[in-house]
């Protein structure tokens, strides 16, 4: 029961003490944070975290230091944590306007919008919020603009491309008329030559029937010559037989 009873005095010390520590490593961390020494900030508020009746304490400034060294994703998750939390609305919405902050900051841009108006219904009366969320929104807007520009731009290029295309198979197509056009010139060119050429023979082949005519009859005239000179040597013949008879 003594035993018992030590144990119980020591432990009642001990969270004290604990929680003294705690609040120390705050403190620690908050010196570091105002020297702009914000990895050693965060170390300070890692360490504060074990102590739970700091806890929230510690997840806020350990945001603030993360936020501070641009891990924006780290410092979202922090004060996502606090604002998720019971605390009182104030503090609520601190939370969420840096989480709205971080999540601007990692490009989130809708994701920040949410939180920003989280922040304004714990505390509608925040003009810094206020000024966010209107930045955050025109920054909304111009991304749109930006997308819908891009699409145009898009839209452009193809349309360019398709221009392209289609001038490019015009040209293909005169040219390939052109070429036929040559071709059948071509093709023409060669069949009036085959069909002179053919006149030609033609022509030279009556040239050829008409002597050839002339010449057989002049054969015949000759042929006729030789016959009757054939049969008046005959007839001579007769003739001196018919006077010198034997």
């Amino acid at each position: 029961m003594r035993t018992l009873l030590i144990c119980l005095i020591i432990y009642g010390l001990a969270l004290p003490l604990k929680a003294q520590s705690g609040r120390g490593d705050i403190r620690q961390g908050n010196r570091h944070f105002k020297n702009e020494k914000y990895d050693n900030a965060e170390i300070a508020y890692r360490k504060a975290l074990e102590e739970k009746k700091v806890n929230q304490i510690a997840e806020f400034n350990l945001g603030d230091a993360l936020y501070k060294q641009k891990k924006f994703e780290d410092a979202g998750h922090q004060f996502e944590a606090v604002a998720s939390s019971e605390i009182s609305k104030t503090n609520s919405a601190k939370a969420y306007h840096n989480l709205g902050n971080s999540l601007l900051q990692a490009g989130k841009i809708d994701e920040s919008i949410t939180a920003y108006k989280d922040a304004l219904r714990k505390n509608p009366t925040d003009l810094e919020t206020k000024y966010n969320l209107s930045y955050a929104q025109m920054m909304k807007k111009k991304q749109e603009q930006q997308k819908k520009d891009n699409k145009n731009d898009q839209n452009k290029d193809q349309n360019k491309d398709q221009n392209k295309d289609q001038k490019d198979q015009q040209n293909k197509d005169q040219n390939k008329d052109q070429q036929n056009k040559d071709q059948q010139q071509q093709q023409q060119k060669q069949q009036d030559q085959k069909s002179g050429q053919k006149q030609a023979d033609q022509k030279n082949v009556k040239i050829s029937k008409e002597d050839a005519k002339r010449l057989l009859e002049a054969l015949a005239t000759d042929e006729k010559k030789v016959q009757e000179k054939v049969k008046k040597e005959k007839a001579n013949a007769s003739k001196v037989r018919t006077i010198k008879d034997w």
